[in-house]
């Protein structure tokens, strides 16, 4: 989990072709189901919308075998959303401001980053990064690493570097090129988690396949399930 730009994705995916286990992402989910990109479904039926199914998302992807999770950086504003990550494995990409400013100015479209973009993504760093800080077991500072040597960290943090096929040679086991790392307190705990990118699981579809608006199930009934 973490900012916009935080490399959540492209993390998320590397991790999960170490590890051979399967790589999801909430947004794609949502995407998938709804029949059209997170953009239009902000444009056209709103962010409450965009959660309902985000939430939905969270749940079926959290509830199944092993797999990396890379969850969209809002998906912590929901209290149902924090409680189902409890007992994983929660990784927060933490990205400065600077280095999210710079990285989202030369990416996709943000519905969320529509304007100055600086001032948006203060704001959701501002109402975001306690809850990041409550529910992540680890936090890697990712403003001097590429994609690989994130992963890199996080297999190593997380207790998996053994299980990964990749080539570790390069790697700084003394930490000196990671920023900074924090172990949470539940860091020893390897069977499963969330990597924001994540180390978690992921359950078998299920079935929700309607578009958007002719699906009638609310993120309270899943939030209950």
């Amino acid at each position: 989990m973490g900012l916009p730009a935080a490399g959540k994705s492209t993390v998320g995916a590397i991790l999960a072709r170490r590890l051979g286990w399967p790589g999801f992402d909430s947004d794609a989910w949502v995407e998938e189901r709804c029949g059209r990109p997170v953009a239009d479904i902000f444009a056209l039926a709103g962010e409450a919308e965009f959660r309902r199914w985000e939430a939905l998302a969270v749940q079926e992807l959290l509830a199944g075998p092993e797999a990396v999770v890379s969850l969209g950086g809002g998906a912590v504003l929901d209290p149902a959303n924090r409680r189902r990550l409890s007992g994983h494995q929660v990784v927060w990409l933490d990205v400065s401001l600077a280095t999210a400013t710079r990285r989202a100015g030369l990416a996709k479209l943000r519905p969320l980053l529509l304007g100055d973009v600086r001032t948006r993504l203060a704001a959701l760093e501002a109402e975001r990064r306690p809850l990041y800080a409550a529910v992540a077991t680890v936090r890697l500072a990712v403003d001097r690493l590429d994609p690989d040597q994130a992963a890199d960290a996080i297999l190593r943090l997380t207790g998996h570097l053994g299980q990964s096929g990749s080539d570790q040679s390069g790697f700084d086991q003394s930490g000196s090129d990671l920023g900074e790392a924090d172990a949470g307190p539940d860091q020893s705990e390897t069977g499963s988690g969330e990597v924001g990118a994540g180390l978690g699981q992921a359950g078998a579809d299920s079935g929700v396949s309607d578009h958007c608006s002719n699906d009638t199930a609310s993120a309270d009934g899943a939030a209950a399930g």
